[in-house]
C-alpha cells in the first residue's frame, strides 16, 4: 500500500494538472469539461495514448468518466472499482461518484444541474459516443450554453503523451474464423436490406476485425486495428493506416473486395456522400464527431450493429477451436496452481512473480499469442478490489495462509480464454470457507441450468446470487459476459446480470459463449471469485418448447481445500463431483505424470 507521503505527492501532481486544465478552460471561456475513458471507437479498453482520464485524475481503472468545472472535479466509476478509486483519488480533491448507488446522480444529471446558464460545455467529440453526445447537446441547449467539441483539451496539456497506436496487421485464416469475409459481408448486407439501409458505418474495432478476419495489436491484449469501415450494397471501404499493411494483407483485402483508404479520411467521406442515403449505424459506438460529419439530408437508421450478434454466436469451426484453446489454457493453469501450492512459503513468491510464472506456463502452450487481458493476481485484502492489479508499490508477498485470486486468460490461434480461480495457500477462517462454498454453489447452479429458449441472462442471474443473497451479501457487478474470438474478452450482447440493461434482455442463443463468475468481496479482508466459461447449447424439444443448457468448457478444478461439504445439498455435491469428473477425463491425457497425479487428487469426489 502507498504511504502517506506518496499519496500526498501524487495528489499534488493531479491537483496541479487540474489547475492547468482550468487555466486553459478560462482562456477559452469553458465552464465544464467531460473526460471519458474511451478512444475514438468506444472501446472498453484503450491504448495508452487515450488515457487522458487517467492522466487528469490518477485513477487507473478501465472504466470511469471525469467531469471538471472551475470549482469542482468528480469521477464516476462502477462497483468493480469503488475501493480502488477511493484509494487512488485520495489527496487529489476529486470527488468519487459511485455509479448506481443510492443518491448518486448520473453523469448527465450532474452536468445538467451544475452547468451554468449561458456557459460552455466541452468534450472531445471523437471520444464521446453519438448517443451520449446527443444527450449533452440537449443539456447545453436547455441551459443556453455553447458546446465545444473540436479539441482534446487534456491531451494538449499532456507533454509526454505516448504515440498514437500503429502496429502490424495480420489475417485470421478461415480455418480459425470458420467463415470468409465475403460471406460475412453478404450476411451484413442482408441485414442492411432488412433495415432499409443502403450504407453501413462501423466504428467498433471488434466488429470490424471480426468482419474482415483481420487482427492487430493497437490496444494492449485486444488484437484489433484502429480503423473505420463504410460499406454499401456492392462496395466496402476500410479506413486504416495504410503504412502497416503488408503486401499479403493488401492482396487479401483486394480478393475480399475491400478497398483501403487513410484512417482519418472517413470524416471527409461522410461529408461528401450524396444526400438522401440511409445509413445503418450504432450510435453507442459511432463517435459524436462522426455523426456530426453526416449531412442532415441523410437518414440515420439507428440500431445495434448486426455484426455484434453475428460474432457472439460462434460458428461450429470457432466452437471446436475454442474448446481446444481451453484445453491448452487449462494445462497451463493446472501446472501453475500445483506449482503455487507446492512452493508458497518455501521460496519468495509475490503477486507479480506469480503472474509472471503463469505467463510462462501459457507461453509453453502451442498456439499461444498473448494474454487476453492483464492478469489480476490479488492476495488477501487486495482481492476485495475486483480489478486490482499489482504494481511495484503494491506487490504483496504470498504466505502459506489465506487465498490468492487469479483472474487471467490467453489469446490462442484457436480462441480466447477467461478464467478465475481463488487458490487456497494455507489456513482459512470458517467465514472464508463458508463464502467460498457459497460462491461455488452459485457458479455450478448456473452452469447446470436448464431453461427454455427465449431466456436471457436477466432470467438466470439469480441462480448464481441466491446462495449469497440468502446471507445478505451481493457483488457489485454482473455475473458474466460474452467472450470474443481473439477479440475483447468482454463481448455483448449476451451476459448474466440482474439489473435490466439492453445486453441482458437478448435471448441466449446456441453457440454463445458466456462467463459464469460469482464472487464475494470483503473490503480489507479477502476476495473470492470462481469463473468458468459456458457454451449455450440446445437440449430437448417438446410440447413446452425448445429447452437449452450449457456446456462447461473451463477444465480447471475448483479448490477443494476451501469447500465445506456439509453446507452443500446432495445436488450441489453432485454438481461439483460431476464437474471434476469432466475436468479429469478431459485433461488427464494432456498432462505430464506429476500434474496428472495432482489433478486426480484435486478432483476427488466429496
Amino acid at each position: 500500500m502507498k504511504g502517506k507521503d506518496e499519496v500526498r505527492d501524487e495528489g499534488a501532481v493531479i491537483r496541479a494538472r487540474i489547475e492547468a486544465l482550468r487555466g486553459r478552460m478560462r482562456e477559452k471561456n469553458i465552464s465544464m469539461v467531460i473526460v471519458p475513458t474511451e478512444d475514438y471507437h468506444g472501446s472498453e479498453y484503450v491504448d495508452a495514448y487515450f488515457r487522458t482520464r487517467k492522466y487528469i485524475t490518477g485513477f487507473t481503472g478501465s472504466a470511469g468518466t471525469a467531469v471538471i468545472s472551475q470549482d469542482e472535479a468528480c469521477l464516476w466509476t462502477d462497483g468493480r472499482y469503488f475501493i480502488q478509486a477511493a484509494a487512488e483519488l485520495d489527496g487529489t480533491g476529486i470527488i468519487l461518484q459511485r455509479m448506481e448507488e443510492e443518491g448518486v446522480p448520473t453523469i448527465q444529471e450532474y452536468v445538467e444541474t451544475h452547468l451554468e446558464e449561458g456557459g460552455c460545455l466541452a468534450f472531445d467529440g471523437r471520444v464521446i459516443s453519438a448517443v451520449n453526445g446527443g444527450k449533452y447537446a440537449k443539456i447545453a441547449e436547455k441551459k443556453q450554453a455553447r458546446l465545444h467539441t473540436s479539441e482534446d483539451l487534456v491531451g494538449e496539456l499532456w507533454t509526454d503523451r505516448p504515440p498514437f497506436p500503429v502496429h502490424p496487421v495480420w489475417i485470421l485464416e478461415e480455418r480459425y474464423a470458420g467463415k470468409s469475409t465475403k460471406e460475412k459481408l453478404a450476411d451484413v448486407r442482408r441485414e442492411m436490406k432488412k433495415a432499409g439501409a443502403n450504407l453501413h458505418l462501423l466504428a467498433d474495432l471488434c466488429d470490424i476485425a471480426w468482419l474482415l478476419n483481420i487482427r492487430g495489436n493497437d490496444i494492449p491484449h485486444v488484437p484489433v486495428v484502429m480503423s473505420y469501415l463504410l460499406m454499401g450494397e456492392n462496395w466496402c471501404t476500410w479506413y486504416a493506416d495504410m503504412g502497416v499493411l503488408s503486401e499479403e494483407v493488401q492482396a487479401y483485402l483486394k480478393e475480399q473486395q475491400v478497398q483501403v483508404r487513410p484512417y482519418g479520411e472517413v470524416y471527409q467521406t461522410l461529408g461528401d456522400l450524396p444526400p438522401y442515403n440511409r445509413i445503418l449505424m450504432d450510435k453507442k459506438s459511432v463517435n459524436y464527431r462522426l455523426q456530426s460529419s453526416i449531412l442532415d439530408e441523410y437518414q440515420i437508421v439507428c440500431g445495434v450493429n448486426p455484426e455484434q450478434k453475428m460474432k457472439a454466436v460462434k460458428n461450429p469451426v470457432e466452437l471446436e477451436n475454442i474448446r481446444k484453446a481451453h484445453v491448452q489454457d487449462a494445462a497451463a493453469m493446472i501446472h501453475f496452481i500445483r506449482w503455487l501450492k507446492e512452493h508458497v512459503g518455501r521460496e519468495k513468491i509475490t503477486e507479480m512473480s506469480a503472474s509472471e510464472y503463469l505467463l510462462e506456463c501459457r507461453r509453453r502452450q502451442p498456439g499461444f499469442l498473448d494474454l487476453s487481458f492483464e492478469t489480476i493476481a490479488a492476495y488477501g485484502p487486495n482481492a476485495a478490489m475486483m480489478h486490482y492489479q499489482p504494481d511495484e508499490k503494491s506487490n504483496t508477498e504470498l504466505r502459506p495462509e489465506g487465498m490468492l485470486l487469479v483472474d487471467s486468460g490467453g489469446h490462442y490461434r484457436e480462441g480466447s480464454t477467461d478464467i478465475t480461480r481463488t487458490i487456497v495457500l494455507g489456513r482459512l477462517s470458517d467465514e472464508e470457507k463458508r463464502m467460498y462454498t457459497s460462491v461455488c454453489i452459485g457458479n455450478l447452479a448456473l452452469a447446470n441450468a436448464r431453461f427454455l429458449y427465449g431466456c436471457s441472462g436477466l432470467n438466470l442471474d439469480i441462480l448464481c446470487r441466491e446462495p449469497l443473497w440468502k446471507q445478505g451479501i451481493d457483488y457489485k457487478c454482473g455475473t458474466g459476459h460474452g467472450n470474443g474470438y481473439l477479440l475483447n474478452v468482454h463481448e455483448g450482447p449476451n451476459g448474466f446480470r440482474w439489473r435490466r440493461r439492453a445486453d441482458e434482455t437478448t435471448a441466449l442463443e446456441e453457440g454463445m459463449v458466456t462467463t459464469d463468475e460469482p464472487g464475494v468481496y470483503m473490503e480489507g479482508k479477502y476476495g473470492i471469485r470462481i469463473e468458468n466459461e459456458l457454451i449455450c447449447v440446445k437440449d430437448d424439444k417438446n410440447e413446452y418448447g425448445q429447452f437449452m443448457r450449457f456446456e462447461n468448457i473451463t477444465y480447471v478444478p475448483i479448490d477443494l481445500d476451501a469447500i465445506l461439504p456439509e453446507m452443500m445439498s446432495k445436488e450441489d455435491r453432485e454438481n461439483l463431483n460431476s464437474y471434476h469428473r469432466m475436468v479429469y477425463e478431459t485433461m488427464a491425457p494432456c498432462l505430464d505424470e506429476e500434474d496428472c497425479l495432482w489433478l486426480k487428487e484435486n478432483t476427488r469426489e466429496i
